[in-house]
């Protein structure tokens, strides 16, 4: 591609160069998804063996993806994203978020989603796929933390947008701190019944942890300020208080990190917390 030499100091041209080709999109996206190996990235995107390996070897050039030795005979690499891809991840969730919202849907900010809308269909068939293995997230005590409790049957996973902001008139969005203080309440029928919970939100794991402390959360925060869970799952975002926030979404996972069950939209907070303790716990004894 030729280029005006003014873009030679335009960031947004240089990365252009990187995201201006639909599959090199593409494939970012299946990568940040799990698919790391080169049949299942061919299988996902419905890419040619050829232009495949072009564009992952022009991605590996930029030093947007590395490669990883996982077989010697023959030899295999996984594609696994550098310190620049991860740096990228936002641009996805960023392009999913304007396409939810002006391409597959009316154009309102909204932090919930109608039930014929492509967001809703998106989020249902999650389940009975598997969460991205090695996926951490960082917590409120300072460490990264799977997403799956060590130990539990089932682990149930809820996004919110954030506490401690005004959201104004921005439907959906009100009702964080009622949800935590719902998942804490409830918190020892979870670990009863075989289950644990982890809350994740975009926002700095400082801001959880004195959210944290101050409404004696006793389940993990997790950080998605990078939007690496976002981007796995591609899950509804929308932006509200200067930052892409999680739709409030609740995910029941089992111990192999199956997607079991999902609850979205969350219109009724109460009743979808008790129905994911009520899932969570058929999902711990069928395990």
């Amino acid at each position: 591609m030729r280029m005006h030499n003014a873009d030679e100091t335009c960031g947004i041209a240089q990365a252009a160069l990187v995201l201006g080709d639909w599959w090199n999109v593409l494939v970012l996206r299946e990568v940040a998804r799990g698919h790391v190996r080169f049949d299942a990235l061919a299988t996902e995107i419905g890419l040619s063996r050829k232009v495949l390996t072009e564009r992952l070897g022009r991605l590996v050039a930029q030093g947007v993806l590395r490669r990883s030795l996982y077989q010697r005979r023959p030899v295999r690499y996984a594609y696994l994203l550098t310190d620049a891809g991860e740096a990228l991840l936002p641009v996805l969730v960023a392009m999913q978020d304007w396409g939810d919202r002006w391409v597959l849907g009316d154009g309102d900010v909204t932090a919930t989603a109608a039930v014929d809308g492509a967001e809703h269909a998106r989020v249902h068939a999650l389940v009975g796929t598997r969460l991205p293995e090695g996926l951490e997230l960082p917590g409120t005590e300072g460490t990264d933390l799977p997403l799956v409790s060590p130990g539990a049957a089932a682990t149930v996973l809820f996004t919110y947008p954030g506490t401690g902001v005004e959201w104004g008139a921005i439907p959906g969005a009100a009702g964080c701190t009622l949800e935590n203080r719902l998942f804490r309440d409830a918190w020892p029928d979870f670990l009863r019944a075989g289950a644990d919970v982890r809350g994740i939100s975009t926002q700095l794991s400082h801001e959880q942890a004195d959210f944290a402390r101050a409404e004696a959360v006793p389940y993990p925060l997790l950080s998605d300020a990078r939007h690496q869970l976002a981007a796995a799952l591609r899950l509804p975002t929308f932006r509200g208080a200067g930052r892409l926030r999680h739709k409030r979404l609740i995910v029941v996972v089992d111990a192999q990190r199956t997607v079991r069950h999902t609850l979205f939209p969350v219109l009724d907070i109460p009743h979808a917390v008790d129905e994911s303790l009520r899932l969570a716990a058929d999902c711990a004894r069928s395990a």
